[in-house]
């Protein structure tokens, strides 16, 4: 991997990214606007290190490199300097971001990136790669589907960049699809019971990045998400809008911002080869009743980040080599760029099937025997 850039690569994830990259025999180069923390990163991997704000001439650095992985959130911060870029130099552009403002933001570029002819890819960690694998899935089994819900659960401690990309939003709205627009919601708008392996857990929907990316995968209109968390957090989420003029104030933010960086980097060996996580999802086709479910089990949030980062960058970089088939330009999902299936081919990671489509009589609309 000779060819790839890696952005912001001194912080918690970006260092898991480019340990599990020099692993695989890769050489890419690390890059941020510390210049210590770059030299340092570079010296201990053993690679090139680049030293940039994204304020400079971003595409005068990017113009050697055929994909670069953006590690540097809040992304809606970072991402349109590293993507004017990538459009001017052709380079194709990766990022493990969440925000779904991100991912918006990205779809409304594809005409722009396929003339350009340059692969748009965010969400390459655990946002999305599990969440949108699924969905695509669950489109397969159920073609007609009209909803879709997915469910998170995960435990463990954050990393620095996660905590401050939670911060900046703070006190915002939720966001879900409704018939093929994002619609604002309330904080902990709607909750429900799902079932990810132990019985049914109280989860709330929450603005993750599938209301975006799960509707380009699948082409459904109405997609919702939750994540598991105790009824009382749920309380306390639906009061953080009134609360959310409070932490933008000086100096509460930059206190905030400080405790952060001070006391917070991320799980460590030990946690991550400990915590794991699971992804719930169903599709509907109101029309009918019929249901497709299915639930991902996973390794660590950032284990499973820093693996799939790596594989799809190096996806990316053998298409364009033709050693394996070339990811179209433009902006696309995990699985849109390299299947359903893209998630099972990470370690530690397995589907159960939960609940197949029954057929249906189209006569009567009532549910039938399947031949199968």
């Amino acid at each position: 991997m000779d060819s790839l850039l890696i952005y912001g690569s001194y912080g918690y994830t970006g260092r898991l990214i480019a340990r599990e990259a020099v692993s695989r025999g890769g050489s890419p180069v690390v890059a941020g606007r510390n210049a210590r923390e770059v030299t340092r990163q570079a010296d201990e991997l053993g690679v090139e290190g680049r030293t940039f704000e994204l304020t400079d001439d971003v595409s005068a650095t990017l113009q050697r490199f055929d994909a670069v992985v953006n590690c540097a959130g809040p992304f809606v911060k970072t991402v349109d300097p590293i993507v004017d870029a990538c459009l001017e130099t052709g380079t194709d552009y990766l990022d493990i971001t969440g925000e779904f403002r991100v991912f918006e933001r990205l779809r409304q570029r594809d005409d722009e990136a396929r003339a350009a002819g340059v692969t748009l890819l965010p969400g390459v960690g655990f946002d999305v790669v599990p969440s949108d694998c699924l969905a695509a899935f669950l489109s397969e089994q159920l073609p007609s589907a009209t909803t879709l819900s997915l469910g998170i659960k995960a435990r463990g401690p954050l990393s620095r960049g996660t905590a401050r990309t939670a911060l900046e939003q703070f006190g915002s709205d939720g966001v879900v699809r409704r018939n093929g627009r994002l619609i604002k919601v309330p904080p902990a708008f709607r909750t429900r019971e799902i079932d990810f392996g132990v019985g049914p857990e109280h989860a709330v929907t929450i603005p993750w990045g599938d209301v975006v990316t799960a509707a380009r995968s699948t082409g459904i209109e109405s997609i919702e998400v939750y994540a598991a968390m105790p009824s009382w957090l749920t309380r306390a989420m639906a009061t953080t809008d009134s609360l959310g003029w409070l932490v933008d104030r000086r100096p509460v933010k930059p206190l905030l911002e400080r405790l952060i960086d001070t006391r917070v980097d991320g799980p460590d060996a030990r946690e991550r080869a400990r915590d794991t996580a699971v992804v719930w999802g169903e599709a509907v086709d109101e029309s009918t009743g019929q249901r497709a479910r299915a639930r991902v089990r996973t390794p660590n949030p950032y284990t499973l980040t820093a693996e799939a980062t790596v594989s799809a960058a190096e996806r990316i970089l053998d298409g364009r080599d033709r050693t394996h088939a070339p990811v179209p330009a433009g902006f696309q999902t995990p699985s849109s760029a390299f299947g359903p299936e893209f998630v099972l081919e990470l370690e530690g990671t397995t589907r159960e099937v939960l609940e197949t489509p029954v057929a249906v009589d189209e006569a009567d609309r009532s549910p039938v025997e399947s031949d199968d």
